[in-house]
């Protein structure tokens, strides 16, 4: 449960500052989709007031039926692709501390809410993200296909990107909560790769560096057939193993 009482100024002025400088420094860096999503839910999600969840709960009951799911911090990927396949998304509910304002190795609520939640109100994506937890669900016993998807879902939903007007555009939520990583991009101080399935999902990642490869989308339905495609090739290999 998330307990609003038990913020304090701090906790404010942190989540005014990082909100405010990121939403300024994504402009021209960000997607359009994830733009228009974060102007949207401007009545609940803002850099005047901490987030509280269970008013970003009531608006996602007129837009894409999301729900955030209060998590003391990491999970299970088993829990966390079942919470998913049920539009449930995780929300830590604690915030950074002052001096850990640019980097954090554990993902705090400024991470989970400004960087992920606004593009589960886009229509497309949204099926997306549920698609990944369905598909994990579908594939909970086989721990090889368990590790595919958290690298198509390191390279996608944290740290993708997409190609628009012929620019490149951050989308994802690691990208968009860092001022660094969306800086790197913008300054093409990195690798960019098109996009391909089969590569990332044999592709493994760190956590502890900034990204050196960044896979480019065209459209959020490329990555939603992708996925729909991989689940088809899963599905038919295992009835022929059968």
């Amino acid at each position: 449960m998330q307990d609003m009482s038990k913020y304090t100024k701090d906790d404010l002025w942190v989540w005014n500052t990082l909100f405010t400088r990121q939403k300024e420094n994504i402009s021209g860096k960000a997607s359009k989709s994830y733009i228009d999503a974060l102007k949207n839910m401007s009545p609940v999600l803002n850099a005047d007031e901490i987030p509280d969840l269970e008013k970003i709960n009531s608006w996602f009951k007129t837009e894409t039926q999301w729900e955030l799911q209060v998590v003391p911090g990491l999970i299970p990927v088993e829990e966390f692709f079942k919470l998913l396949a049920e539009r449930k998304f995780c929300s830590s509910t604690w915030l950074r501390s002052k001096d850990s304002l640019d980097y954090l190795e554990e993902p705090d609520m400024f991470h989970d809410v400004f960087g992920h939640v606004p593009l589960l109100s886009d229509p497309v994506f949204s099926e997306v993200v549920c698609e990944f937890g369905k598909l994990g669900c579908q594939f909970l016993g086989d721990t090889e296909k368990l590790i595919q998807l958290q690298r198509l879902y390191w390279f996608t939903i944290e740290f993708g990107v997409i190609k628009e007007q012929g620019s490149i555009q951050s989308y994802g939520a690691g990208i968009l909560s860092s001022s660094g990583e969306t800086n790197q991009i913008h300054e093409q101080k990195a690798n960019f790769i098109d996009y391909s399935i089969q590569a990332i999902i044999e592709k493994e990642f760190k956590t502890d560096i900034m990204q050196e490869d960044y896979y480019v989308i065209s459209s959020f339905e490329i990555l939603f057939d992708s996925l729909k495609a991989l689940a088809d090739v899963w599905n038919t290999e295992t009835i022929l193993a059968e």
